[in-house]
């Protein structure tokens, strides 16, 4: 079938992590199905059926471990976000607002410690910004074209240690109700992928979660959200890196 290169590049991103971390093509399809499930809640998904592990496991192949449930569609779509002073948000009545606590951007870089990522380096500067850690974050969208991409962005954001984001996913931790809800929207491997319209969208999932108007797939309480996107692909990482932390 057709496909894009990336889905290559993350297929051997997946095969190296489960030679050198032990993860399992189960967990990548865990991680998937934990994503159908929270697009069957949200009425803008592309795709909004729920789907088992085993469902999963058994869509066709499209570059081993990936199967089609593991990626994203391609799509078309918009989102768009108002940012302004709070003196104009008061003084227009706006009444739902939340803080940009750090929005940080990078581009490829050859990090001089290669055991940390460039994902993991910006993910510092956005924390140190906002004046929290990862364990304060309640909520976080993350750039997982594929499932392979969620457990490289949920160990890369420090939610997990390195090797662990398989086993992390697979306990249902990044769950609605678990630790720390990941791509409660259904994520990109739901959403559809528009290209440029999903880094905003990942922004208007949190601002929704921070006012309470995110429906069935509200995360209880939630003060501190984080949006991960990336794009492009060079020989030392992503080509764009951003960052985006966002309070109630």
């Amino acid at each position: 079938g057709q496909r894009t290169v990336f889905m290559d590049v993350y297929a051997m991103s997946a095969r190296a992590h489960m030679e050198a971390y032990g993860t399992t093509q189960r967990q990548l399809a865990a991680i998937a199905a934990k994503n159908h499930f929270h697009s069957s809640m949200n009425p803008l998904a592309q795709y909004q059926q729920d789907y088992s592990i085993e469902e999963v496991l058994a869509s066709p192949d499209v570059a081993y471990p990936l199967t089609r449930l593991m990626c994203l569609p391609i799509g078309d779509g918009v989102a768009a976000a108002i940012i302004c002073s709070k003196d104009f948000a008061h003084k227009v009545g706006a009444k739902n607002r939340t803080e940009i606590a750090s929005c940080v951007l990078s581009s490829a870089q050859i990090s001089p410690d290669p055991k940390e990522s460039n994902l993991t380096k910006l993910a510092k500067k956005a924390f140190e910004k906002a004046g929290i850690g990862p364990e304060d974050v309640d909520l976080a969208e993350v750039h997982d074209a594929t499932a392979m991409g969620e457990i490289s962005c949920t160990e890369g954001l420090m939610i997990c240690p390195v090797g662990e984001g398989g086993r992390y996913g697979e306990a249902g931790h990044t769950k609605l109700g678990g630790k720390l809800p990941v791509n409660v929207s259904g994520g990109l491997e739901c959403q559809g992928h528009p290209i440029g319209a999903t880094g905003i969208r990942q922004v208007v999932e949190l601002y929704w979660h921070l006012t309470d108007r995110a429906g069935k797939r509200q995360v209880e309480g939630a003060k501190v959200g984080l949006a991960q996107n990336a794009g492009g692909s060079t020989s030392s990482g992503e080509g764009a890196l951003s960052v985006t932390i966002m309070k109630r």
